[in-house]
């Protein structure tokens, strides 16, 4: 089984920054892509940014130019550096992988319990 794990959520003022990260443990053999999504009240989750093994990214429009996804492939962790945070960016942020495990063709999607990120105006 793999567990993701995020932090960094907390308040932060409009204007302001956060950093999530996010670990991924336990039986992993290597991890393809990896990303960050939200959920607001009353909204549907929607990517905010993926990466993938080989580090290219994707971002959600909303988040282009503010946002930036990175990754330590050697420790299994996701980071986002949140730059410039508007009200709209509060939200539950979710880690996301596709992990491929020991015995299997196929990698296996999970999904971390989520971190609150509140912005004040």
């Amino acid at each position: 089984q793999v567990q993701l794990v995020e932090s960094g959520g907390g308040l932060v003022q409009a204007g302001g920054s956060l950093r999530l990260s996010c670990v991924a443990s336990g039986t992993i053999r290597s991890i393809n892509a990896m990303g960050w999504y939200r959920q607001a009240p009353g909204k549907q989750r929607e990517l905010v940014a993926s990466i993938t093994s080989g580090g290219r990214t994707n971002y959600a429009d909303s988040v282009k130019g503010r946002f930036t996804i990175s990754r330590d492939n050697a420790k299994n962790m996701v980071y986002l550096q949140m730059n410039s945070m508007k009200p709209e960016d509060a939200a539950v942020y979710y880690c996301n992988a596709d992990v491929l495990g020991y015995g299997l063709g196929y990698a296996t999607n999970y999904w971390g319990k989520g971190t609150l990120v509140t912005v004040s105006s």
